[in-house]
């Protein structure tokens, strides 16, 4: 069942065009990869689907009963963010809020909620830990927590392993995609092309050149191709230069 349909969608501020005539549909149990050149309009994207910026044109229809509100949303990591004063159990409880209304508490049910998804990212001995204390693979676990804590639909993703070391970069794939295969459906915005290759059951790929269509579409498509083979040029390169440095 279609949970975000955009139809011939445009994007940006006030009259700066950043995204135009984007179409794609995200269904029920999907992983959609959004990828693309830097300044390409993922963010914008994702803040459009959101609701934090009104489409310029075109439309976005949310299915199945899903709003803006329902949805879990892991933001890029900031400096600010990763020295925040607060226990893992506040932040990830927090997510929660939406659920209150206009109750200033939470109950029963929203803390259930919270200690299950601590321990869904395996961060329960850590539940009273301060979050500046932790490791930035850490920190990522505790925050998709706090965005899983906001639904049961749905999660958008902005850049979640930047500046994570590539064991942790891994594991955190690996965790994402065990979501996804758990029911939730996943939005994923990412530079990496060679892992939407692996995990995305859908690609939206913006620029210059655009493209949306499922995985096995997106590597036999010339701009798959194109950006796959660009992929695996850099990973050469960067292979060589251990190897010298060794």
């Amino acid at each position: 069942m279609s949970l975000i349909k955009a139809e011939n969608l445009s994007a940006g501020y006030d009259s700066d065009t950043i995204i135009e005539g984007i179409n794609f549909t995200v269904n029920e149990g999907d992983y959609l990869y959004i990828v693309g050149e830097n300044g390409s309009g993922k963010t914008t994207l994702m803040k459009t689907i959101l609701g934090l910026l009104p489409p310029l044109s075109g439309e976005i229809v949310f299915g199945d009963g899903l709003n803006s509100k329902e949805i879990g949303y892991l933001p890029q990591h900031t400096p600010v963010q990763k020295d925040f004063p607060a226990s893992v159990w506040e932040i990830v409880l927090s997510g929660c809020q939406s659920r209150c209304g206009i109750r200033p508490f939470y109950n029963k049910k929203e803390k259930a909620i919270a200690n299950e998804n601590i321990r869904k990212m395996g961060m329960t001995d850590l539940k009273n830990r301060c979050y500046r204390e932790l490791s930035g693979g850490q920190q990522q676990r505790v925050l998709l927590a706090r965005a899983l804590c906001a639904t049961g639909k749905l999660i958008l993703l902005d850049e979640p392993v930047a500046g994570l070391d590539p064991m942790v970069t891994l594991d955190m794939y690996r965790l994402i995609s065990d979501l996804n295969k758990s029911g939730i459906t996943v939005i994923m915005i990412s530079h990496d092309v060679a892992a939407a290759a692996k995990y995305a059951s859908h690609i939206l790929h913006i620029g210059d050149m655009v493209f949306f269509g499922t995985n096995e579409e997106y590597r036999q498509s010339k701009i798959g191709k194109y950006f796959l083979m660009q992929g695996e040029m850099l990973g050469e390169i960067s292979n060589d230069g251990k190897k010298e440095a060794k």
